[in-house]
């Protein structure tokens, strides 16, 4: 299979498909203010081919903040669709899924779910990976902005925008990469929430803020930057959910995913992500020596951790000598029925 990205700095969509022929499944990633009229003219350029859209930052060796970037893969099989109402019941339409992953023949060992949503994601990857995970078939996803998705040239409010990919040249895998590690031997038990705005109210009885601020001795201004180098995490099995603070709410944290009463986490800090990128890139080498494509979504965190650090220009050079690496910036990465923060995940191809 092979994988296309074009981009246009300015919005230009023809300039961004400008080389593009032939395509078998196309993502197409926004801006706020031309997404309605990028969905438009991209299916009228391309009538019948499978696509699906998000409003977000997308990257090849450069980032594109504003403009309009494309990923398009050939040599694939795949199907597209939504589901709807994902905020109160997003298993109704789950017989679309399930329709999609016949049509393509899925199977674990080549094929991959890409998904785009709107929000409640940790409801919607349970629902979704319910079915995925009895083919075997791995999630790799994100968080759009605005609140708007697309499948096949139309536009989805409160909705997940999903592929169903099957590479017809080889094997896929997915990765997730944490840049975080246990901080000292911080162990909180989370009550006092607000499930569905994300509000975490207490740790271990007391204000969640004050407990924060008295162990990383910040202020309430310091707070919503101090989390790119100190999130939470949630233990889930060996692995380790990470969950970023949003905003200060008076002495309740609010935070980029839901936490529950009685959840068990505890405090990150920030490893060498440096050598954990090498370490992840070379995993991928030693897995895959022949790769046809990557794609992968990045935090928004990581992409402004990473600028403040003068690494992201970096970062995407060598993640792009592991071959044609693409991918878009989200407000929260998926990675199979795990909705995750300030991490990277990622599907290769061969």
């Amino acid at each position: 299979m092979k994988q296309f990205f074009g981009m246009s700095q300015r919005g230009d969509i023809d300039e961004a498909l400008r080389g593009l022929s032939n395509p078998q499944f196309i993502m197409l990633l926004s801006n706020d203010r031309q997404f309605e009229a990028h969905v438009e003219a991209l299916e009228k350029r391309y009538p019948g081919v499978p696509s699906i859209g998000c409003i977000g930052m997308s990257y090849q060796t450069a980032i594109v903040e504003q403009g309009v970037g494309i990923i398009a893969f050939s040599g694939v099989a795949a199907a597209v669709g939504a589901l709807e109402e994902v905020s109160t019941m997003p298993v109704k339409y789950i017989q679309r899924l399930e329709r999609d992953m016949q049509a393509v023949n899925a199977s674990g060992g080549d094929t991959v779910c890409i998904d785009f949503c709107t929000g409640n994601d940790a409801c919607v990857l349970t629902t979704m990976y319910t079915s995925l995970q009895r083919r075997g078939i791995s999630l790799v996803g994100g968080t759009g902005g605005e609140g708007r998705v697309s499948a096949n040239g139309c536009v989805y409010r409160d909705a997940v925008a999903y592929a169903i990919v099957r590479n017809q040249g080889g094997r896929v895998k997915t990765y997730k990469e944490n840049i975080y590690h246990q901080m000292g031997n911080y162990r909180f038990i989370a009550s006092n929430t607000d499930r569905a705005n994300y509000v975490l109210g207490s740790l271990n009885g007391k204000p969640a803020k004050q407990v924060y601020q008295s162990i990383l001795h910040v202020t309430d201004q310091e707070i919503l930057t101090r989390t790119f180098q100190n999130p939470f995490g949630k233990l889930n099995g060996d692995d380790t959910c990470i969950i970023s603070i949003k905003e200060v709410q008076g002495n309740a944290l609010a935070c980029f995913r839901q936490v529950n009463d009685s959840d068990v986490l505890i405090l990150l800090e920030l490893g060498d992500y440096q050598a954990i990128t090498r370490s992840t890139i070379a995993q991928i080498c030693q897995e895959f020596p022949r790769r046809s494509a990557i794609f992968s979504v990045n935090c928004l965190f990581r992409y402004k951790l990473f600028s403040e650090r003068g690494y992201m220009q970096t970062y995407l050079q060598e993640m792009a000598a592991l071959g044609c690496h693409a991918g878009v910036v989200g407000y929260g990465e998926h990675y199979n029925n795990r909705f995750v923060n300030q991490s990277m995940t990622c599907v290769v191809f061969e």
